[in-house]
């Protein structure tokens, strides 16, 4: 039953993320959905800190209850999304592509313009939306056969799947999830000093994530993927090194104190290296590279992914640590480095542009000269009647400039 339970939460937090990372994305204005997409992400370790406050409090209890207790209140995170989920506003784009422009306008308005019905911007938005949706529509089959059926659609797959993979293949599974046997190999021995050890790299974790998100405007997408990797390569060849001296150290029957702080040291910095690319970009970068048709199936081809690798690492790691000790963590290096050789030669730039701006990225540019002329047409003589009042209309300079 146990088992079953857990399957279950596995299968329904898919629908939270992948619904989750598409609304959010949609609904952020043009200026803040990086920072918004990227907070997402990082809110995990909220849920991480409590559940190892939690741990921490039940250590003691001589019972069954020790691990019950953590179990039994997973209910809570999800009565309060059942009871909040009907507070959500719908995502505009929906709305738009299901000919209701008006309600979409309304909500732009009230989360874009400060309640400003009159608002360039809008206009602007709710147009170009209309616009590139449209044109999006016409070549879209509104099926999972899309994803592989143009040569664009095919290039979004690939870097998605490197995505979904390099979530969980980056050395996080193995410093999350056997943090046990690592603090073991460091010399931290008692249950307790490991789970205070977990609850402060978890603080530590919302800190550095919560910072990078609320920056992360200020970098190209890109650099700060290729920086990710290059540092996590770096703490990682020093986590290896640090357990290589302390298994030497063991086998001559002598300490190196040394060893195991520098060990520890960088298992800490090893979380602001991931959380610069794997945790900030995730689902920043999925809904900048995926068009609206198929944004939601596209952040489902990650998890999907995403969930095999962790399943491959989570059964694998136990067993080559014990196994080769330090010796495993250097086929990380390896991957790693593989990691930033992907980065560099797939991923695409995708800061700077709105979401309508980046629907056709790898198309030809002839759709993106339709969509803007479309729009430029609409802003410039659809809308005449209801701008005449203003004193004129936004051009597409003006509109690039305010999103």
């Amino acid at each position: 039953m146990y088992i079953i339970a857990r399957m279950l939460l596995g299968v329904g937090i898919l629908f939270c993320i992948i619904s989750g990372a598409a609304l959010i994305g949609e609904l952020g204005h043009p200026k803040e959905r990086a920072i918004l997409t990227s907070l997402f992400n990082s809110s995990y370790f909220i849920g991480q800190i409590t559940a190892s406050a939690i741990a921490l409090g039940t250590t003691n209890i001589p019972s069954n209850w020790a691990w019950r207790v953590p179990s039994l209140l997973q209910i809570c995170p999800s009565l309060l999304q059942i009871v909040t989920v009907f507070l959500l506003p719908e995502s505009p784009r929906f709305l738009v592509a299901n000919d209701r422009s008006e309600e979409a306008a309304a909500i732009l308005v009230k989360y874009h313009a400060e309640g400003d019905a009159n608002s360039q911007l809008v206009q602007a938005e709710i147009v170009q939306i209309r616009e590139t949706i449209k044109t999006e529509m016409e070549v879209s089959k509104q099926s999972w056969l899309d994803l592989l059926r143009t040569s664009g659609m095919r290039r979004r797959v690939l870097v998605t799947v490197f995505i979904g993979l390099f979530t969980q293949l980056s050395g996080n599974t193995l410093i999350s999830y056997y943090s046990g046997i690592l603090f073991q190999m460091m010399g931290y021995t008692s249950n307790y000093a490991k789970t205070r050890i977990n609850l402060a790299y978890a603080c530590w974790g919302l800190i550095n994530a919560t910072i990078i998100a609320l920056v992360v405007t200020r970098f190209k997408r890109r650099h700060m993927y290729m920086l990710s990797a290059c540092l996590m390569l770096v703490t990682f060849i020093a986590i290896t090194v640090s357990l290589e001296r302390l298994q030497a150290a063991q086998a001559a029957d002598v300490k190196n104190r040394a060893a195991g702080i520098a060990a520890l040291f960088f298992y800490f910095a090893y979380s602001p290296t991931y959380n610069i690319g794997n945790n900030a970009l995730t689902y920043t970068y999925l809904v900048e590279l995926w068009p609206y048709a198929q944004r939601s199936r596209g952040i489902g081809v990650q998890q999907i992914f995403g969930k095999l690798a962790g399943f491959f690492s989570t059964n694998v790691n136990s067993i080559a640590l014990n196994a080769i000790k330090w010796r495993y963590l250097a086929i990380y290096c390896g991957w790693i480095f593989f990691e930033f050789c992907i980065v560099f030669m797939l991923y695409p730039e995708t800061s700077g542009r709105t979401l309508e701006e980046l629907t056709f990225l790898f198309e030809d540019d002839e759709f993106n000269e339709k969509t803007v002329a479309a729009v430029e047409k609409q802003i410039h003589f659809g809308d005449q009647t209801e701008s005449s009042k203003q004193e004129g209309n936004p051009t597409q300079t003006q509109h690039r400039e305010l999103v």
